[in-house]
């Protein structure tokens, strides 16, 4: 098995499903037409990781993911600075969003399963203060929508409605499911 990911969140999430598999990260560019919708999006992109690396190891279980945070139809993706994570957090603040993570498996026989699971989160309202303070943690820098909700980020949200795993990056529930179906070991 091989996680096409170096998300160390993702890497002990899957840990859930299995002990023995390998990180082997993509390096393509990562390519969606303008306007394309965050599900639809999320999907093209785990598909995209997913056949880079099975054409380099075919036989092998792959199992690709990408996630998203969406907010009125805009797809809110790692911020590249503090002041990025700040309009982010901003927009957030107080209202409720998708987070969107599309996953790709690709089977040892080259069978493959594309999905995304979607899961609402409800933002507290958030002052000034409150932003500047998880700012300056470094947490947002790194994460879709500039927060995690497994970290500090966990202090900013009022209410989820789906899979927590889901927004921590890869809905361990659903690939261990879709696993099954597909008759993985």
């Amino acid at each position: 098995m091989i996680l096409a990911s170096q998300s160390p969140r993702r890497r002990e999430l899957l840990r859930m499903i299995s002990a023995e598999f390998e990180i082997i990260p993509a390096h393509g560019e990562e390519n969606i037409p303008v306007g394309t919708p965050a599900d639809t999006a999320v999907m093209l992109l785990a598909k995209q990781k997913a056949r880079e690396i099975f054409a380099e190891h075919k036989g092998e279980l792959i199992i690709a993911a990408d996630t998203v945070v969406a907010v009125d139809g805009k797809i809110l993706g790692k911020p590249a600075d503090g002041e990025n994570a700040r309009e982010m957090l901003k927009q957030l603040s107080g209202r409720t969003h998708s987070v969107f993570t599309g996953v790709c498996i690709i089977a040892e026989n080259g069978g493959e399963k594309t999905f995304c699971e979607e899961t609402k989160v409800e933002f507290y309202p958030l002052t000034d203060a409150e932003i500047s303070d998880y700012i300056a943690t470094g947490e947002p820098l790194d994460k879709a929508g500039a927060y995690g909700i497994q970290e500090k980020g966990a202090l900013l949200i009022k209410r989820i409605d789906g899979d927590f795993f889901n927004v921590v990056g890869l809905p361990v529930a659903r690939v261990y499911r879709e696993l099954k179906l597909m008759q993985v070991n």
